[in-house]
């Protein structure tokens, strides 16, 4: 399931944390064209491949209490949880590929 939140606060992503199985964060800012370009293409790898997973952007400049408690300094930063635990991060030069292979182990190891 890939969703939208607006998140206000560190508890906030915390509580999600907790209470659903694997969600990623993807730390970008509007104004990052890398940024920008990977977005979509990190959306539908989860859309496509890893459906359970939830998604969830956070911009660095609207929420830096939130990219600094996770340090998520560099844009853009991605980060997965499974089960409550931060099992992926990647930062700057993503590779697709490299990032699904990443998030397959896991993935397969709780939902199939």
């Amino acid at each position: 399931m890939s969703t939208f939140k607006n998140f206000n606060s560190v508890k906030e992503i915390q509580e999600t944390i907790s209470k659903v199985d694997a969600v990623l964060f993807y730390f970008n800012t509007n104004s990052c064209s890398v940024g920008e370009a990977m977005e979509p293409k990190v959306f539908n790898l989860i859309k496509t491949s890893f459906p359970k997973i939830e998604f969830h952007t956070i911009d660095i400049n609207f929420q830096p209490e939130i990219s600094a408690y996770f340090n998520a300094f560099v844009e853009p930063t991605i980060l997965v949880f499974f089960d409550g635990k931060e099992t992926v991060r990647r930062s700057r030069n993503i590779s697709i590929f490299e990032l699904e292979e990443t998030i397959k182990r896991p993935y397969q190891l709780i939902f199939e």
